[in-house]
């Protein structure tokens, strides 16, 4: 009888097991389950997706910081150095942006929602402080070809960036612990209301870019330009994301459905906007060396006539060959000297 009744329980968790496994969505095995499926359901495409492109702009965004980082000694020029402290606050900035995204791949419980309203304006104002901050950087350096050091810069924009830290804590407060409603539980609009800070951060950082782009000193435009195309590209994001989230959701239909997806894309997309855009060619011009000077050219009729005139050519002749001409023009005087026949005139 005891043989029987282990044979009965030895079939019945097998075959609890087997339901288990039958319930997965396909694409998880015994790894994964509840609540991480979306993590490898190939039903939901999404998830996948943009797991995915998470984890490659987080290696990505890790190596640049590691070749700033092995290279800083090399960067002798203070104006391109006060850079690389903004650059890397803004990677680090980005590494939470692909890193929050996971959070939206994970079922809702109290703690996430917590962490995701907590960090989710926070990390854009990093990145947006950042972008700030360079442009205030550029718009000296057009000026007065001068900035202030990379510390004063990234203390700054971690100064900015506290101040969303501020609000989202109070939002938390005032809903959560004093009005005791449920963390997951928000109107769309009340969240993104709380990012409006957020938003102001980054239309002052495309002004900052907009007047750095006027400077006088012509080497720094190039940086303006990709900060610019940064900032409008950002913009364009947020409109994009915030339309979605608020109407485009009701209009199709799928209301409490793709409110994740939707902010966990557009967590992603900013992440690798910020990174192709600005981390990459920012990183790029800093890390590159000074040019090399090069001799003037005298047949080159482009050049300033005031630079011809100061530049004398006795300075691209060598000493030796110029005291030999010098000497060949007095033996010359010499001579003429010499032959020459004066003639008196005749009373």
């Amino acid at each position: 009888m005891v043989n029987y009744r282990h044979w009965f329980c030895t079939l019945q968790k097998v075959h609890i097991s087997i339901s288990d496994s039958e319930a997965l969505p396909k694409g998880c095995g015994w790894g994964l389950v509840r609540p991480y499926t979306l993590l490898c359901d190939l039903e939901s495409i999404w998830g996948v997706a943009v797991e995915s492109v998470a984890a490659s702009g987080t290696l990505a965004a890790i190596l640049l910081a590691l070749v700033l980082l092995c290279r800083l000694r090399h960067i002798s020029e203070a104006d391109k150095r006060s850079g690389v402290g903004p650059i890397l606050l803004l990677l680090l900035g980005i590494l939470g942006l692909f890193g929050l995204s996971f959070a939206y791949l994970i079922e809702q419980n109290e703690s996430l929602c917590l962490i995701r309203r907590a960090l989710w304006g926070f990390l854009f104002a990093v990145c947006f402080s950042c972008l700030l901050i360079q442009g205030v950087r550029l718009r000296r350096l057009g000026r007065e070809r001068r900035s202030p050091s990379g510390c004063a810069l990234t203390g700054l924009a971690l100064g900015l960036s506290g101040v969303q830290g501020i609000i989202a804590a109070e939002w938390l407060l005032l809903t959560v612990m004093r009005e005791g409603r449920a963390a997951c539980h928000y109107l769309p609009l009340d969240f993104s209301l709380a990012c409006s800070y957020v938003l102001a951060l980054l239309l002052a950082a495309l002004t900052a870019a907009s007047l750095a782009l006027c400077g006088k000193i012509r080497q720094w435009r190039c940086n303006a330009v990709w900060l610019l195309v940064t900032c409008l590209l950002s913009l364009l994001l947020w409109v994009a994301w915030v339309g979605f989230y608020l109407y485009g959701n009701e209009w199709f239909g799928r209301n409490p459905e793709w409110n994740d997806p939707a902010l966990a894309i557009a967590l992603v997309a900013q992440g690798w906007l910020l990174l192709i855009f600005h981390a990459i060619p920012e990183s790029h011009i800093c890390l590159r060396g000074p040019p090399q000077p090069t001799a003037p050219d005298y047949f080159d009729t482009s050049q300033n006539s005031t630079r011809m005139r100061e530049t004398s050519f006795d300075e691209d002749i060598p000493l030796s060959h110029r005291q030999f001409v010098e000497n060949q023009g007095y033996g010359y005087n010499d001579e003429n000297t010499a032959g020459t026949v004066h003639h008196c005139p005749i009373f």
